[in-house]
This record gives C-alpha cells, structure tokens and sequence, in this order.
C-alpha cells in the first residue's frame, strides 16, 4: 500500500521515502528494570484508529518528526517537529 507523508520540512512525499519506528511513547524512568526496558522496547499498543508515531525522511531532509496517522486507513492528520528536549536549552 502506498500513501503520500506530508514532511514538515520538505511537503507531501511518497510514504516510501520514509522510515518509522512506531507509535510515541512514555520513555522509562531513568534507572529501569530489565523488564520495564524490555516492555519498553519491544511491546507496542498498536492501537486502531489514530496514534501518534515518529517517522525519518531517510531519502530527502533526514529528519525525524512526529505524524498523527489513522492506522485504519494509512491517512496522515498532522505533522509536526518536536519540540526541544530540556537538554538542547
């Protein structure tokens, strides 16, 4: 199935030149347990209807950025930057 990501630095693409790693999520606590990382790492909700995830233009402006997206039906809502981490203040 083939669908257009409008990137927010580059504007509407074929998904194909994008690369996700699914849904946004809360990250674990800074000291977690082995079971907390790995429920972290490799159990999604994978919810039908809309989601949030994070995509990579890895064959344009290589930059990640954040989708609303309708798994149901593969249309985009919204894309957007993330906002800056308290870290890059």
């Amino acid at each position: 199935m083939t669908f257009q990501i409008p990137c927010p630095n580059c504007g509407s693409r074929p998904v194909d030149e994008f690369t996700t790693t699914g849904e946004v999520r809360e990250r674990p606590k800074e000291s977690p347990s082995r079971r907390e990382l790995s429920h972290y790492v490799y159990f999604k909700r994978n919810v039908r209807g809309i989601q949030t995830e994070w995509w990579y233009h890895r064959f344009g402006c290589e930059l990640w950025f954040l989708a609303e997206r309708d798994t149901n039906d593969n249309r985009v809502l919204e894309t957007r930057l993330p906002a800056p981490s308290r870290s890059e203040w």
